[in-house]
């Protein structure tokens, strides 16, 4: 092997200090959020100058002349427009540049009226992933490899699996239902947007682990001929209203019963469990669609590993590497999800990659 040249050995090692520094882009982003960055900037218009945002973040006055290098990061990283670049390219202070929000920032305001009316508020789960128990369980992959045991790195980190200590931490347990309550929101407004005509001309839906039903209540609302049911167990839905904005809540285990209807939706659910429990999941569902006179379908919201934009797919990627160290389940491939289906039963299937990192999957009997 021919010896590298200086020029890629210096370019090696600033590769390796930039991933080995990775960490403190996750970092900054949290830092943004806790500051309320982006809502700072929504509320001068959309744009400002440094020293515009030191007015109006709640800063003391030891901490505000180093706001100018996180903004920096952040810019560089592309969550916020730095005009010109100015602040970056010629090593000033930064008090000459102007900020801009852009797409990705916008869905960091906690203001609805920024997203044509839709309370995504995605801050709230930039402060779930970076909790220090999930940090904390990437911490331990390396340990966690070279152990013999069961636990999860999260467990080897925390002493507990994340439903547990949810249960013992309340500022986590907050964090983690806020962090889910957000993403429901932004997935069922793209939903709706994107898929509506996986809703037409049916009559009856149920939404299996639906939760509080946010999903439930967004397809409802915007397709009023659809009955819609959401299926979970009983502590989940207790204390929700029997009939909530015309959405009936059904307690009971998807392992056991699903409640026959002409769709069934499985959003987000089957990357939590096993092979194994997952066909048993679709077994469930595939004699769910089974009862009706209509062709039945099931509807799966889940990631399908391999997409051909490199940034989604680095995400997809990620968001596998973090489901091992949290549960020690997986984001699939197709052909991880061509053998579940095979093996519930199903013949045919479509993947449609339309939701960024993950996709809407069709089943048909």
């Amino acid at each position: 092997m021919a010896m590298a040249s200086s020029t890629e050995l210096m370019q090696a090692e600033a590769d390796l200090v930039r991933h080995s520094l990775g960490y403190l882009k996750s970092m900054a982003l949290h830092s943004a959020v806790k500051l309320g960055v982006a809502d700072a900037l929504h509320r001068c218009g959309g744009s400002a100058s440094l020293p515009d945002l030191l007015a109006t973040l709640p800063l003391p006055p030891s901490k505000q002349p180093y706001l100018s290098r996180l903004m920096k990061v952040l810019a560089t990283e592309g969550i916020f427009v730095a005009e010109e670049g100015l602040a970056v390219a010629n090593g000033s202070d930064g008090a000459t540049c102007v900020y801009h929000l852009n797409t990705m920032s916008r869905l960091l305001v906690n203001d609805a009226g920024i997203n044509g009316g839709s309370s995504w508020k995605l801050s709230s789960c930039i402060l779930m992933t970076t909790t220090p128990q999930i940090v904390g369980s990437a911490l331990q992959l390396g340990q966690w490899f070279q152990s013999d045991g069961e636990a999860t790195p999260f467990v080897m980190a925390n002493g507990r699996p994340p439903y547990g200590v949810a249960a013992h931490d309340a500022e986590f347990n907050s964090v983690f239902n806020e962090a889910m309550a957000a993403d429901s929101r932004y997935l069922a407004d793209l939903v709706v947007r994107q898929c509506g005509e996986v809703f037409e001309g049916i009559t009856s839906l149920v939404d299996v682990a639906g939760g509080t039903g946010t999903m439930a209540r967004a397809i409802t609302k915007a397709f009023p001929h659809v009955k819609c049911s959401v299926l979970d167990l009983p502590h989940v839905i207790q204390g929700v209203s029997a009939q909530a904005d015309n959405v009936e809540f059904v307690a009971g285990d998807m392992m056991e019963f699903i409640p026959p209807a002409d769709r069934i939706l499985l959003k987000y659910v089957l990357h939590n469990w096993s092979d194994e429990d997952c066909v048993k999941i679709l077994t469930r569902c595939r004699e769910a669609i089974a009862h009706g006179e209509k062709e039945g379908k099931v509807i799966i919201i889940d990631e399908v590993v391999g997409s051909r934009s490199q940034n989604i797919l680095e995400a997809q990627l990620l968001m596998d590497m973090q489901m091992m160290s949290l549960f020690m389940a997986k984001e699939r491939y197709e052909q991880d999800w061509n053998n579940i289906f095979t093996e519930a039963g199903f013949v045919n299937y479509k993947i449609r990659p339309i939701l960024g990192v993950r996709s809407v999957i069709e089943l048909y009997i």
